[in-house]
C-alpha cells in the first residue's frame, strides 16, 4: 500500500448497485451515518486503485517548476525544449519494462534535470525508497542544497509531501528527504556506509565516471549501489548517467556498449533522410568557426542551425545494437543536439579549434562536446629519436631547473637512482643517473644512498641544490626500505608503492601508516606509504617525450620549448634510453570480457621508466601540481631565473622601446605577500 497514489483522484458521479449495497452494509456494520460510511468507502476505493498511468515526462510538464537558483531558464518545465529526453524519462516510469537505463552524454544537455524529474515523479506518484549517488559526499550535499531543495520548494505538488527542513521531526535533512510512502537518501560514491545504508527500489547514479575505483576499499561503488535493489526484483529502476572519460576505464561506456545503444535520429530538412548527428559532418571554412553547418549524410547539403528545433521535434530514438539483457537499454547524445540558445554548432567548432595542440584540452573536448571516450596514446617514441635529441647542459642543472627530485628503484643486486630537475609547467631535465652496487642486503649500499641525500648539484648561476624529495619503491624488500626511510625521516624521503590503473584526479594518494619491521621489532603503523597510479605518470611521460622541439630558426625568433618538455643529457647511454621506452599501453580484456588499457613491458629492463615515474610522484608529493604563482616566483628568484625574460632594447622597434615612468608612478615594487618556499635550496 505504500506505493499507491495517496492523492485523491476524480471519481465518477455514477455509482454501481454493488457500490450502493456495500455502502449500506458498511453503514449498518459500523453504525455510522450515510455520509461517514461514504467517506470510509471512498478512502478504501482510493487505496485499491492502481498507480495512475502517468509517465515521468508527463509529470514534469504538469508539475515541475525550474528555480532561478538552479536553472538558466526558470519557470514551467517543458520537455519540448529537449525532446530527446522524453523517451529517456519515460523509460524510468513504472509502466516501462526497462530496469537499467544508461545515458552516456555530453556536458550540459539536461541529463541531471531529467534525473531530478524522476525524483519528483517518485515523490509524487510512485513512492518508494530511492538512493541518489554522487561522486563524493560533499557533492551530494551541494546537490541537495542547489538542486533537490529548489526542486521541492518550487513545485507545489512536492512541497506538500516533504516537510520543511526547519520543522521539528520533519524527516527532511540535507541527505535525507522523507515523504509519504518512501524516502530519498543522497550519498557519495566514496562512502561505503552510505551505499549500503538501505534497500532501494530506485537508484540514480549521477556522473559515474567520476566515482572512485573503490568505496572505502570495499568494492566498486556502482556494484554496491545496485546491490541495494535486489529485494525489489523486476520492480527496480537504475538510472546511470555520466559524461565519459577514458576508453577502457569509463564505466558509462562499458554499460552503454552492453546495452542496445540507442541513437537519436533526426530528419534532414532538405531531403528528409533520418540520421544521428556525428561530429565529422560538422564542417566550417578554415579558420572560420562562425561558418559551421551540419552536412546531411544523405544529400550532402549543409543544414543551418535554425532548423535544429524542428529536427529535434521530429527525432526518434533507434537502437543500433542488441542488448545482452532485454531489461537494459542505453542512450547516447552529443552537444550537437543542444537546443537553440544552449551550445551552438559555431561554439562547438570554436571550442574544438581552441583545443588543438593540447592533448589535455582535446581530451576534455571529446568528453564534454562529443560525449565520447578519449583513447590514451601509449605509443613509446623510438629510443633512436631520443638519442638524437640529447643535449649538452653545460652545468649540472640548466637554466629553468628550479628544484630536484629523485626516483629510486631497488633491485636484488643494486639500487638505481635518477635525479631530475623540474621547472615551470613540468619541464624537466635528467641531471644524474647513479647505480649503487650491493643491493638491499648490503648495509654499505644504504649508507651510500644516505650520503646522496646530502649531496649538492650546481645551478647555472653558481648556487647549489639538494634533493627536495626522494621517492623510493617498496615493491622489493619492503622491510629494508621502510627501515631506511624511517631512519632518514619522512621530510625528504617518501616510500611509494605502484598501483595499477589510472587516476588523473589524484595520481598519488596518502600517506597511509603501515606496519614495519625495524631492527627486528615489528612496529605497528611504523612507516608511511604513498600509493602511486603509475599508469597515469607513464602516460604523461610518453606524451611529453613525443612533444616536438622548436627548430633553430624558431628558437632565434624566441619560440620556447613546449610545457612538459623532457631534456636528456648527452652523457646518458643508449641502454638507459631503451629502458625509458620499454613499455607500451595495450588493451586487454578481463575475465568478464571488459576491455581496459594496461601498461606492459616490451623488453626486460625498465628501471629508467620506473625511476622517472617515482621522481614525478615525488614532485607531486611536494605539491608541484598545486603551487601558486608566488611560490614559483620565489623559486625562480632563488635560482636566478627571470620569470619573463626581457627582450633586449636594441631589438625593439621604436614604438616598443621602454619609456621613463610617468610622474607619480611608483618605481619601487610593491611589497609581496609572504609565500611558501620549499626548503630544498642552499646558497
Amino acid at each position: 500500500m505504500s506505493e499507491r497514489n495517496s492523492t485523491p483522484l476524480p471519481i465518477s458521479g455514477s455509482a454501481s448497485d454493488s457500490d450502493d449495497t456495500a455502502t449500506d452494509d458498511l453503514t449498518a456494520d459500523l453504525d455510522l451515518g450515510f455520509d461517514g460510511a461514504e467517506d470510509v468507502l471512498r478512502a478504501w476505493r482510493r487505496g485499491m486503485r492502481p498507480d495512475p498511468d502517468l509517465t515521468v515526462s508527463e509529470w514534469a510538464d504538469a508539475h515541475r517548476w525550474l528555480s532561478s537558483r538552479a536553472a538558466a531558464e526558470p519557470g514551467q518545465y517543458r520537455t519540448a525544449r529537449t525532446p530527446y529526453l522524453r523517451e529517456i524519462m519515460d523509460a524510468l516510469s513504472p509502466s516501462h519494462p526497462a530496469q537499467r537505463v544508461t545515458f552516456m552524454k555530453a556536458a550540459q544537455v539536461g541529463a541531471t534535470e531529467a534525473g531530478n524529474n524522476w525524483i519528483g515523479f517518485v515523490i509524487h506518484h510512485a513512492p518508494g525508497p530511492m538512493l541518489a549517488v554522487l561522486p563524493t559526499v560533499e557533492m551530494a550535499k551541494r546537490t541537495s542544497r542547489g538542486r533537490i531543495d529548489p526542486l521541492i520548494e518550487d513545485s507545489p505538488a512536492l512541497k506538500e509531501r516533504v516537510s520543511p527542513a526547519r520543522s521539528r521531526d520533519a524527516g527532511n535533512s540535507m541527505l535525507s528527504k522523507e515523504f509519504p510512502g518512501g524516502i530519498l537518501v543522497l550519498t557519495g560514491a566514496n562512502s561505503a556506509t552510505g551505499l549500503r545504508s538501505m534497500p532501494a527500489r530506485y537508484v540514480f547514479l549521477d556522473e559515474v565516471d567520476a566515482y572512485p575505483a573503490s568505496a572505502d576499499e570495499e568494492g566498486d561503488p556502482v556494484t554496491l549501489a545496485e546491490a541495494r535493489t535486489t529485494t525489489f526484483a523486476h520492480r527496480r529502476k537504475v538510472f546511470m548517467v555520466s559524461t565519459p572519460t577514458i576508453r577502457g576505464l569509463s564505466r558509462i561506456e562499458r554499460e552503454f556498449e552492453a546495452s542496445d545503444q540507442r541513437r537519436y535520429f533526426v530528419p534532414c530538412p532538405n531531403c528528409g533522410h533520418m540520421q544521428w548527428l556525428q561530429f565529422e559532418r560538422l564542417r566550417w571554412d578554415k579558420g572560420r568557426p562562425d561558418t559551421a553547418a551540419y552536412h546531411c549524410e544523405g544529400c550532402e547539403k549543409p543544414i543551418a542551425e535554425h532548423h535544429k528545433t524542428q529536427m529535434l521535434e521530429k527525432g526518434e530514438w533507434r537502437p543500433t545494437a542488441v542488448s545482452a539483457d532485454p531489461h537494459s537499454i542505453g542512450f547516447h547524445i552529443s552537444a550537437l543536439y543542444s537546443p537553440l540558445g544552449w551550445k551552438s554548432w559555431q561554439q562547438i567548432a570554436r571550442d574544438w579549434l581552441a583545443a588543438q595542440g593540447s592533448e589535455e584540452m582535446l581530451r576534455a573536448a571529446r568528453n564534454t562536446l562529443l560525449g565520447e571516450t578519449w583513447v590514451e596514446s601509449g605509443d613509446a617514441p623510438e629510443w633512436q629519436r631520443l638519442a638524437e635529441r640529447r643535449e649538452a647542459f653545460g652545468t649540472q642543472i640548466p637554466v629553468g631547473g628550479l628544484f630536484l627530485t629523485a626516483g629510486v628503484d631497488v633491485q636484488k643486486d643494486r639500487i638505481e637512482v635518477d635525479v631530475w630537475a623540474w621547472g615551470r609547467s613540468l619541464e624537466s631535465w635528467l641531471v644524474d643517473h647513479i647505480v649503487i652496487a650491493g643491493g638491499p642486503d648490503d648495509p654499505a649500499c644504504w649508507e651510500k644512498l644516505t650520503v646522496l641525500l646530502g649531496r649538492t648539484w650546481v645551478c647555472a648561476n653558481g648556487a647549489v641544490m639538494v634533493i627536495g624529495k626522494l621517492a623510493i619503491d617498496t615493491g622489493y624488500e619492503a622491510a629494508a626500505v621502510y627501515a631506511w626511510a624511517r631512519a632518514q625521516g619522512f621530510d625528504q624521503v617518501a616510500p611509494v608503492k605502484g598501483l595499477e590503473g589510472f587516476n588523473r584526479a589524484t595520481p598519488v594518494s596518502g600517506p597511509t601508516f603501515v606496519d614495519a619491521t625495524i631492527g627486528g621489532k615489528r612496529l605497528r603503523r611504523g612507516a608511511r606509504l604513498w600509493s602511486v597510479a603509475t599508469a597515469t605518470f607513464k602516460t604523461e611521460t610518453y606524451r611529453f617525450l613525443r612533444l616536438e622541439r622548436p627548430s633553430d630558426e624558431d628558437r632565434a625568433l624566441g619560440v620556447l620549448d613546449a610545457p612538459g618538455t623532457v631534456h636528456l643529457p648527452d652523457w646518458i647511454d643508449t641502454e638507459w634510453l631503451k629502458q625509458l621506452v620499454a613499455e607500451q599501453l595495450v588493451t586487454v580484456r578481463n575475465k568478464r570480457g571488459y576491455a581496459h588499457p594496461e601498461w606492459q613491458k616490451m623488453r626486460e629492463r625498465n628501471e629508467a621508466l620506473d625511476c622517472r615515474v617515482y621522481a614525478r610522484a615525488a614532485a607531486w608529493i611536494m605539491g608541484t601540481d598545486r603551487w601558486d604563482e608566488a611560490t614559483w616566483r620565489r623559486l625562480e628568484e632563488q635560482a636566478g631565473v627571470e620569470t619573463k625574460p626581457q627582450t633586449p632594447v636594441a631589438t625593439l622597434a621604436p614604438s616598443e622601446a621602454p619609456t621613463a615612468p610617468k610622474a607619480g608612478t611608483p618605481t619601487t615594487p610593491r611589497r609581496k605577500r609572504r609565500a611558501y618556499t620549499p626548503n630544498f635550496m642552499r646558497d
